[in-house]
């Protein structure tokens, strides 16, 4: 696999933001949630989080997102089954500049998909364009809001709306490394 340079992204000055408030709150750790299928695929976030410190707790102690899954429904926690929901920074293609504003837009129009019941779904941002991954079962009911969705997606600044026939896979975005 190729992948890009590595170079001071927002995962970095988040990570760095995060070091702040722990050192003024006196947090000895920063926890994140990864864990060990996320070794399987490119994430420059987990690099950041490594050069500051962040400790990945799952990961230390070998937890899969099945393991995870299995001990919260055994603990009967409620989010047991929650869909996965990655940094909002994945669903940028790389090389994008990532600003407060497009992360509010993607996260607005996740927000709107969800509200309409769906419960796997990803919004990439391609400038223009926003392409919509849900799960296959779920493309007819996408169709069937096509009306409302169309209209919020162009209310938060998109020209374009897609439906991703392929459908909803995680690490999507790193298909375009595989490619080179």
């Amino acid at each position: 696999m190729n992948v890009p340079d590595y170079d001071e992204t927002d995962e970095t000055a988040a990570d760095s933001a995060a070091a702040d408030v722990a050192d003024e709150e006196g947090i000895a750790w920063i926890a994140d949630g990864a864990h060990a299928d996320d070794l399987g695929d490119y994430r420059p976030g987990m690099r950041a989080a490594q050069e500051h410190g962040v400790r990945a707790p799952l990961l230390e102690a070998g937890f899969t997102k099945a393991d995870i899954r299995a001990l919260a429904k055994h603990l009967e926690l409620p989010i047991w089954d929650k869909p996965s929901f990655a940094c909002l920074s994945s669903r940028f293609p790389y090389g994008t500049v990532i600003t407060r504003e497009r992360l509010q837009q993607v996260d607005r129009a996740e927000r709107f998909l969800r509200e309409l019941g769906f419960r796997q779904v990803r919004v990439r941002h391609h400038d223009t364009i926003v392409r919509i991954e849900v799960e296959p079962r779920d493309f007819e009911r996408v169709l069937q809001h096509a009306p409302d969705i169309v209209a919020h997606m162009k209310s938060l600044g998109y020209l374009y709306v897609a439906l991703d026939l392929e459908g909803y896979r995680s690490g999507k975005m790193n298909d375009a490394l595989r490619a080179e």
